[in-house]
């Protein structure tokens, strides 16, 4: 793989992931662009202890394009887009609407001094293209390009990670409309925080607390191990990775993949971990298409240990989930949900392991 570093017309970083070694990454950004913007604004929730972003410049971003206008495209005579190559493999650039950037402005003052702090929303966001094909996606990938995608994770994770400023990676995709979408094209984004995500951080206490108990023991793992021993909700299984949904998952269809082995982060899988991840992941996505005949809505998102603490507790391991119900009927997120966050899934989870095991590929 090469990998050729860039910048776009207004500073911001560029990298291609070329599966060729004689690609050339010559193309210069012809646009002329405003500067990108400072970073975003944090406050703390005391209440909940989070951290919550306000960036208020995110509301011009771009919304559902026309495809011969699409920013992810590769550029051409008569449309410059982000990428000014008239073909790539993979891409991975500072997104032009961060929630989080280096780019730190002047301090904002507290807001409610002595209860609600404010700090710069420092931190870095990216996006990820996974092909310069506009009617393709991610399950139509070959497992090389997969391949491809996943050092460019890998890269950025292990690059992202000596920074300062940021304490935890996280590397996801949203698939569909339905999940808020608001370009069709093929793609995925990395957060970089500066803070360790709730989230992250009831996952590891829950960990810390499993580990007290059982000394010795780590709970993914031990949940790993039930899930593969009864067997009833994995989807699929190879050498390095088992796919299963688990069995208090919230969401109609959701998928949890794992490497068999405890790694805190994407740069700590092996090469044969890295090689068996493709032909697992694309045959749960395929799985999931074929569930309605559709595209089914999703995000995948990659759980991984923070920079600096706990990196001991953490598994890496990867959270597919659909809002799909379905055919025709999507989840939403109502009162006990939203409100609550105390989830109420419509399907069984063993019935919807046989029915993803079921999808004729």
């Amino acid at each position: 793989m090469k990998r050729t570093v860039t910048h776009l017309a207004d500073g911001r970083e560029l990298i291609y992931y070329d599966e060729r070694d004689d690609a050339s990454r010559d193309a210069v950004d012809q646009r002329e662009l405003p500067p990108p913007p400072a970073a975003s604004e944090m406050r703390h929730d005391p209440i909940l202890d989070e951290w919550v972003a306000i960036a208020a410049h995110r509301q011009s971003r771009i919304y559902h394009p026309p495809s011969d206008q699409c920013p992810l495209c590769p550029s051409t005579p008569d449309w410059q887009s982000e990428i000014p190559a008239g073909e790539y493999d993979v891409v991975v650039f500072e997104n032009r609407f961060p929630s989080f950037s280096h780019r730190v402005g002047p301090e904002q003052g507290d807001i409610l001094p002595g209860l609600v702090p404010t700090r710069p929303g420092a931190g870095r966001c990216e996006v990820v293209c996974f092909t310069s094909d506009h009617n393709a996606s991610f399950a139509s990938l070959s497992t090389a390009r997969v391949r491809t995608v996943m050092e460019a994770w890998a890269d950025r994770t292990a690059d992202l990670s000596t920074r300062d400023d940021i304490e935890q990676i996280f590397c996801f995709e949203n698939r569909g409309t339905e999940i808020g979408v608001t370009l069709s094209h093929p793609h995925g984004q990395i957060y970089a925080y500066p803070f360790v995500t709730p989230r992250t951080r009831q996952m590891l206490a829950s960990a810390r607390k499993y580990q007290g108990e059982h000394p010795g023991g780590n709970l993914f793992a031990d949940v790993l191990a039930a899930e593969q021993a009864d067997g009833s909700r994995v989807v699929a299984r190879n050498a390095h990775w088992t796919a299963f949904v688990p069995a208090v998952a919230r969401w109609p269809f959701e998928v949890h993949l794992y490497p068999h082995r405890q790694v805190a982060d994407i740069p700590a899988l092996g090469v044969a971990e890295r090689d068996a991840f493709a032909p697992i992941y694309l045959e749960v996505l395929r799985r999931l298409d074929g569930l309605f005949g559709l595209q089914m809505p999703y995000i995948s998102a990659w759980h991984q240990a923070p920079v600096r603490v706990d990196r001991d507790l953490a598994y890496l391991h990867l959270q597919l989930f659909s809002t799909r119900r379905t055919a025709t009927k999507l989840k939403h997120l109502a009162g006990s949900e939203s409100g609550m966050g105390v989830f109420v899934n419509d399907v069984r989870p063993e019935q919807a392991a046989e029915m993803l095991r079921g999808v004729q590929l």
